[in-house]
């Protein structure tokens, strides 16, 4: 449950200006599509990945860092791994399993003889879009768990895009598809409580000192 005198402790700390714009994010955030990335070597493309997910309204970026151990590049992510929440894991099977448990369909965003192109995608189920990595693309574990392929049409001699370009391109679509439709796509009262607690924490200075402060003459 959230700490409702604490978050307007934090909110009281923050601008009108801020608190405002706070609400007009969330009122576009969803967690109805979430995207996950697969051993993404060079480490700014996850971070662009990221960055195309909060200016999009993605909440909820995954991260499989089965091979390659990384860090959120912050000069491309440009603030944005403050709005988004990471979840990484270690292996693509625990990935999936915690995906498949909040209800997700797993979506290998690669050609396929199975797949949909981007414009007819059924966007009413939630969907955790894949992206591979730069070379190999998809692993088997994942292609072989995929409920569905989706296809970027391209008209051109290039059969493929960076993966941060992939992903701009299918989130801003599928986003902008799911804002005009009747698919009850925003975040629950609840979890726009919790965003709102976790944005005000990343905005203040000296939070840890602020919050050891404010217990310390608010003890539960």
């Amino acid at each position: 449950m959230i700490d409702l005198d604490y978050l307007a402790f934090l909110e009281n700390i923050l601008t009108d200006n801020r608190k405002a714009n706070f609400l007009k994010v969330l009122e576009n955030r969803t967690k109805h599509f979430t995207v996950a990335v697969e051993d993404v070597y060079q480490m700014h493309n996850t971070s662009a990945v990221m960055r195309s997910c909060e200016v999009f309204g993605i909440q909820e970026l995954n991260v499989i860092e089965q091979r390659f151990g990384k860090r959120i590049d912050k000069e491309i992510a440009l603030g944005a791994q403050k709005w988004v929440d990471i979840n990484r894991f270690d292996s693509v099977s625990g990935c999936l399993s915690d995906l498949r448990s909040k209800g997700y369909q797993i979506i290998a965003t690669t050609p396929h003889e199975k797949d949909c192109m981007l414009e007819d995608f059924d966007i009413t189920k939630p969907s955790a879009l894949f992206f591979g990595t730069e070379k190999e693309g998809l692993s088997k574990e994942i292609m072989d768990n995929a409920d569905g392929f989706l296809k970027i049409p391209m008209v051109g001699f290039t059969e493929s895009l960076n993966i941060s370009v992939s992903a701009a391109i299918i989130i801003q679509s599928l986003t902008n598809r799911l804002r005009r439709s009747d698919i009850d796509w925003k975040l629950s009262e609840e979890e726009i409580l919790v965003k709102r607690l976790d944005w005000a924490k990343n905005s203040i200075r000296d939070i840890k000192r602020i919050e050891a402060r404010y217990y310390q003459d608010n003890p539960k």
